[in-house]
């Protein structure tokens, strides 16, 4: 069990270093643009880069049950939005890939820990 936490911390550090480090790739990869405002990169950074980095760190850190199914509450909220998206705005292959990625990180790390949590 440890290392499937572990692994799965490690894949919220690893994907969210794409979006701190490399705001404009993950822009693209996410089919979106940059405004002149510069707010684009910004938000990528912030929100699908450092946040992510922040979640892994921070369980990797306090090591605990809770501390790993936070991290399942968090991957499981992106594929709540996720799904939002596929039911409200369309469908895609990227966005079903995406989803069920969401789904099983959030989904078992919640299995795996909130038991323990509780």
């Amino acid at each position: 069990m440890d290392i499937i936490n572990i692994i799965f911390a490690l894949a919220s550090i690893g994907l969210g270093f794409f979006g701190w480090l490399a705001p404009r790739y993950t822009l693209e990869t996410l089919d979106l643009q940059a405004g002149p405002s510069g707010m684009g990169p910004s938000e990528i950074r912030a929100s699908a880069g450092a946040l992510f980095v922040g979640m892994g760190v921070g369980a990797l850190m306090i090591g605990g049950p809770e501390a790993y199914a936070m991290l399942g509450f968090c991957w499981l909220g992106a594929a709540v939005g996720r799904a939002t998206s596929l039911a409200l705005d369309g469908t895609s292959r990227k966005k079903w890939t995406f989803f069920g990625i969401e789904a099983v990180v959030g989904l078992g790390a919640l299995a795996l820990n909130l038991p323990l949590a509780l």
